[in-house]
């Protein structure tokens, strides 16, 4: 396990101002939104997950590591392991965001565990964000990072079958474009998700990889299309990856009236983040 004291890490913080201009949410819409419905305009609420792309990292070319991602070891830990995946998180909303509004997101280093694994070494890195509009606090978020060695070559992990009574299936294209133009608004320069070459010769995926959280923003949006209104609450936690040549489709399992099962699901088989969206009764 890494020989630096990454515990030193925790509780430093960060804070830094953003937003969604007029601009930014006509470029976001033209990567999520719904054909043949209008962007948001200014003034208008943010759709839900829309902060994620209202604070694009600023490092420079020189500060990319290899695999894309900004170099560790300023405000991040300098983590020796080579391979890191969004993993998961969850999300309560407090107050609306708008376009056009003047954001600030305090970063925290909530925690890190040290493990090992069948996969080898792994080091998960919580961090908590704050997210302030004009009215004060909006969203409060726990973002978890999982740090891995890449294999010698690739294995899946244990597929979970397909949710079988599913209320909602909604079937979602994916396509190479779809994957770039995510990473350009997200300002995610994560060679997994656009560079094949890099992803089967260097960290020996079978195809382009799908980012996670574009398919937790799936997930949510197919909630709040169905339910009419964003949840309170919302969950997500990747368990298998998703590839661009998968066929994908978005479920939505009705708990009760106040809590919805949501899962993305490759080639109708197995999911691939499971999520949960809860809204107040």
């Amino acid at each position: 396990m890494d020989q630096i004291n990454l515990g030193a890490w925790i509780d430093r913080s960060d804070t830094t101002h953003g937003g969604i201009s007029l601009q930014k949410a006509k470029l976001v819409h033209a990567v999520l939104g719904k054909p043949g419905t209008p962007a948001p305009t200014r003034g208008d609420r943010l759709p839900p997950l829309w902060h994620w792309y209202a604070f694009p990292p600023t490092v420079s070319m020189d500060e990319l590591g290899p695999d894309g991602h900004p170099r560790l070891g300023d405000f991040m830990p300098p983590v020796r392991l080579n391979r890191r995946m969004w993993a998961g998180g969850n999300v309560e909303f407090m107050a609306p965001l708008h376009v056009g509004e003047t954001l600030r997101r305090r970063t925290t280093i909530a925690n890190i565990v040290e493990k090992s694994g069948a996969a080898g070494d792994i080091v998960i890195v919580s961090l908590d964000h704050e997210i302030h509009g004009a009215a004060g606090l909006a969203v409060m978020e726990r973002q978890d990072l999982v740090y891995l060695q890449i294999p010698e070559s690739y294995t899946p992990p244990k597929k979970i079958a397909a949710p079988e009574a599913a209320d909602i299936a909604e079937d979602v294209p994916v396509s190479t474009p779809l994957l770039f133009r995510y990473s350009s608004i997200t300002f995610n320069a994560h060679r997994i998700h656009y560079d094949l070459p890099y992803a089967q010769k260097v960290e020996h995926y079978p195809d382009l990889v799908v980012h996670g959280p574009l398919q937790a923003q799936l997930l949510m949006d197919l909630a709040t299309t169905h339910r009419g209104c964003a949840p309170r609450l919302f969950s997500y936690r990747g368990v298998h990856p998703l590839f661009a040549a998968d066929r994908l489709s978005v479920t939505a399992e009705k708990s009760d009236a106040s809590q919805w099962k949501l899962a993305s699901v490759a080639e109708k088989s197995h999911q691939c983040m499971q999520a949960t969206a809860m809204w107040e009764i």
